[in-house]
């Protein structure tokens, strides 16, 4: 944890807005829900004196903030080592591999990808989440972004709920898709099965864009844009249109193997034992300067691996 302190001075166009969403402008840095803890503290002075976080300002007031940045977890550090694409001083773009969780949770109290982050960069403890504004599931791999300092996290926040964020998948799905298109359906928790998303009247709005890569004898390779980041999103939206992603133990269904499958490619398909789906490109605004940045992580092995054997199996 470490101290926090400012100065400034309250705009005039600021005037007759709640002190919370005043002070939310002139500190970008930090979440509005931060504020307005800091707010009820004690920790934020106007003219001198303590008000409520929906109390109005009038425009000029002087504003002394000093806070203390307190640790938002306490998730244990561990070393693990890290693939990482990217690092500076306001960001880290890493390639997440297969099996590994992001979060610690119930089941996954360690070994977590928020526990490895804490031990390369011990002052992430002061972030929400170690710094990670998005996720991705255990066993699906690539490009993550993670935010270093409050700036850069309340930046990246901002830009995903612009939707301003590019992210591209690539993806491997069962049966032989004649086109791209999109999927435009809202997602929710499944009613029965609580470990499951199913499209839901009244769910979150969910939009996934795809286009073929490449046609084998009985499966896709797909490309996939998200607009919307939602849980499962692309595994439930392809499942929808009946192009489930090979090896998707949830939404996958049973093995499909396409008749007349060389016994290459049968084991393979028997062999992959996770979801074939990889976020293979990020791409953002940098928080920093400013500038927009991309990112590319690599097929996995076994990625790669499938995709060979599917074309060998169509050119045999």
């Amino acid at each position: 944890m470490h101290t926090v302190e400012h100065r400034a001075v309250v705009p005039a166009e600021s005037a007759g807005q709640r002190l919370d969403q005043a002070l939310a402008t002139l500190f970008p840095d930090y979440s509005r829900s931060r504020l307005q803890a800091w707010i009820r503290a004690g920790h934020v002075r106007i003219d001198g004196r303590q008000l409520r976080p929906r109390d109005k300002v009038d425009g000029g007031e002087e504003v002394v903030l000093n806070a203390v940045l307190e640790d938002e977890t306490d998730a244990a550090a561990e070393p693990m080592q890290l693939a990482i694409l990217h690092e500076d001083e306001e960001i880290l773009v890493l390639d997440k591999p297969a099996g590994l969780v992001v979060h610690p949770g119930a089941g996954n109290p360690a070994g977590t990808l928020v526990n490895a982050l804490l031990h390369h960069r011990p002052d992430l403890r002061a972030l929400p989440r170690a710094g990670i504004v998005h996720r991705l599931d255990k066993d699906t791999t690539g490009a993550m972004v993670v935010a270093c300092t409050p700036a850069a996290h309340a930046a990246l926040v901002r830009q995903l709920e612009e939707r301003s964020v590019r992210r591209e998948y690539q993806a491997v799905t069962v049966g032989v898709m004649t086109g791209g298109g999109t999927v435009d359906a809202p997602i929710g928790r499944h009613p029965v099965d609580r470990v499951r998303m199913a499209i839901r009247e009244g769910g979150r709005e969910a939009v996934t864009h795809y286009r073929v890569l490449a046609r084998f004898r009985g499966h896709t390779h797909v490309l996939c844009k998200l607009e919307t980041g939602r849980t499962h999103q692309i595994r439930v939206h392809l499942a929808s249109i009946r192009n489930p992603i090979v090896g998707d133990p949830v939404y996958g269904g049973r093995l499909a193997v396409p008749k007349g499958a060389s016994a290459a490619l049968i084991e393979a398909l028997r062999g992959f034992r996770r979801q074939a789906l990889h976020a293979a490109r990020l791409e953002l605004v940098h928080p920093g300067h400013g500038e927009t940045v991309a990112f590319e992580a690599p097929l996995p092995a076994d990625f790669a691996a499938l995709l060979e054997a599917l074309q060998a199996d169509l050119e045999a």
